[in-house]
Order: structure tokens, then sequence, then C-alpha cells
């Protein structure tokens, strides 16, 4: 299990005066992947465009390279702006497979200045049911310290 806090500290130390998104996003996907075992892909989707995701600063295999609002786990929080907690991919009603291994996720809306939407954090398990509400509350604390002050 991660240890949230000393994440946290870590982030904030490398992140510390920067204020370029995509930046913060590579910082935050390199950091992120290599704290927790079960985080078999970890990055972001930006938006570009309306209703557009495209991949990001990520750490893992290769991801889908556009995602559409309309679709799947990523597309379902950057519509809603609620975070998306999948303990089984093959049940959540069009999940887009980038990759087969996947077996849970944990998808976040990110938003910078103003409360605009500017991606979503995508965190994918080849592990069932990886996932707890402590993760994405976690997760939301240090998004939101990150990207909040943009």
């Amino acid at each position: 299990m991660t240890d949230y806090v000393a994440l946290a500290a870590r982030i904030a130390a490398l992140t510390d005066g920067e204020t370029d998104e995509v930046a913060l996003m590579a910082t935050l996907a390199c950091e992120l992947h290599h704290s927790d075992a079960r985080f078999d892909w970890t990055g972001f989707y930006r938006v570009v465009g309306p209703e557009l995701l495209k991949i990001g600063p990520y750490q893992g295999g290769h991801g889908c390279l556009v995602i559409p609002f309309a679709r799947g786990v990523c597309g379902a929080a950057a519509r809603t702006g609620d975070v998306q907690l999948v303990p089984d991919v093959d049940a959540f009603p069009g999940h887009i497979a980038c990759a087969s291994s996947t077996r849970s996720e944990l998808v976040l809306p990110v938003f910078g200045a103003g409360n605009r939407l500017i991606g979503v954090l995508d965190i994918d398990s080849n592990q069932p049911d990886a996932f707890t509400v402590t993760d994405a509350e976690a997760l939301k604390g240090i998004l939101s310290d990150v990207f909040g002050t943009l």
C-alpha cells in the first residue's frame, strides 16, 4: 500500500514552483507509477478539444491515443467530473481495452485554474479490485495540491 503522506511530500518538493501542466503531469506520472506495485499503467489524458482527450505523460505500456468523453472510464470521469473507481473493467459499460492486462481502474478528473478540467489521471492495475476509496481520496488531495494552484 502506498504511503500517501510521504508521496505527497515528495511530489510537493519536486513540483514546487512549476506551473507547466505537462511537466507537472510527467512528474506525477513517474512518482505515482513507481510508488505502488498495483499501478500497472499510470498517466494522464489531456483535454485537447471539445469532449476529447489525448494521451499525455504516462508510465507503463502503450495507452490509447485518443478517448472521446463519451467512451470508457476516462471519458466518464471527464464527462461527469467524478472519480471513477472500477473494480472490474469488464463489468464497466463501454470500457475501452487499451491494454488487455487491465483488470481494474481508478480515474480522477484533474482541474486547473478556475476549476477548468485539464485532463484525467488514469491508473490501471492488472489485479482485480485493486483500488480503494482511500486511494481515490489521497490522490484527489495530491492533484488538488499540484494543479489547484495554477
